[in-house]
């Protein structure tokens, strides 16, 4: 457990997968959280599950659009007094792949709007209220930031931009504001029933990544235990970038 009791965070794409991971770890942390996300449905369902009372929000936000952005922290201030973490996890996951020659502008358009300017927009309203707690952002990226699959153009360029982006607000947001950045592998979300020996062997650590993983990873970087840490990215994938293919 770290010292995070009573603290606030904001979590985009906090209502599913990775993000509801996330949210259900700064709760227990002792947190007050806001979901920022487009989801109702499946966030009205996890606030009446998780039954944490005022401590859980919800704000409908599209990270594309930068008044909801901002209407978020806004709402979370006024419910909270305070904004200490940003979490800037919503994204696309790969959602379809073309030959750079078959990319439709659209489509890249959509991918970097979701994954690399939501982040922007989480930072740019999110700053102010960070500074004045010394707060800290945790940006969540990808391994395909640093290697890729064919024909994952926009994804791949989305997940550099926000490694990019992490370290630069970094830099701009010091000393008061510490940014690091989270590249998760393969983290599964759903039945792990599915899963195959051959996918766990493949990892060194012997098994497929789940969402508790990037979650622990995530309320460690906003922690003070991470106070001389800032402008990083921490990949969590259980060593399978590491292995060599040949």
């Amino acid at each position: 457990m770290y010292n995070l009791k009573d603290k606030v965070a904001i979590v985009t794409g906090g209502e599913r997968g990775i993000g509801r991971a996330i949210v259900e770890r700064l709760l227990d942390e002792g947190m007050r959280v806001c979901i920022a996300g487009i989801d109702t449905n499946s966030a009205v369902a996890l606030l009446r599950e998780l039954d944490a009372g005022d401590r859980l929000l919800f704000q409908e936000t599209d990270v594309r659009d930068e008044a909801a952005v901002r209407g978020a922290v806004a709402a979370t201030v006024a419910a909270f007094g305070r904004l200490d973490a940003m979490v800037a996890n919503a994204g696309l996951p790969s959602p379809g792949n073309f030959p750079v020659e078959e990319t439709p502008l659209e489509f890249w358009n959509n991918v970097l709007a979701v994954n690399l300017t939501g982040c922007f927009l989480a930072a740019k309203h999110a700053f102010t209220e960070l500074r004045r707690t010394g707060g800290a952002m945790v940006l969540i990226a990808s391994i395909r930031a640093l290697q890729s699959e064919p024909d994952t153009l926009a994804y791949s360029a989305s997940k550099g931009g926000v490694l990019a982006l992490a370290h630069s607000l970094a830099i701009s947001g010091g000393p008061q504001v510490r940014v690091n950045a989270v590249s998760p592998g393969w983290i599964h979300t759903g039945d792990r029933s599915r899963l195959k020996e051959r996918h766990h062997a493949a990892h060194p650590v012997g098994r497929v990544g789940m969402p508790a993983d990037i979650a622990g990873m995530t309320a460690f970087l906003l922690s003070e235990d991470a106070a001389f840490i800032t402008g990083q990215n921490f990949v969590v994938d259980g060593g399978i970038t590491r292995r060599a293919r040949f």
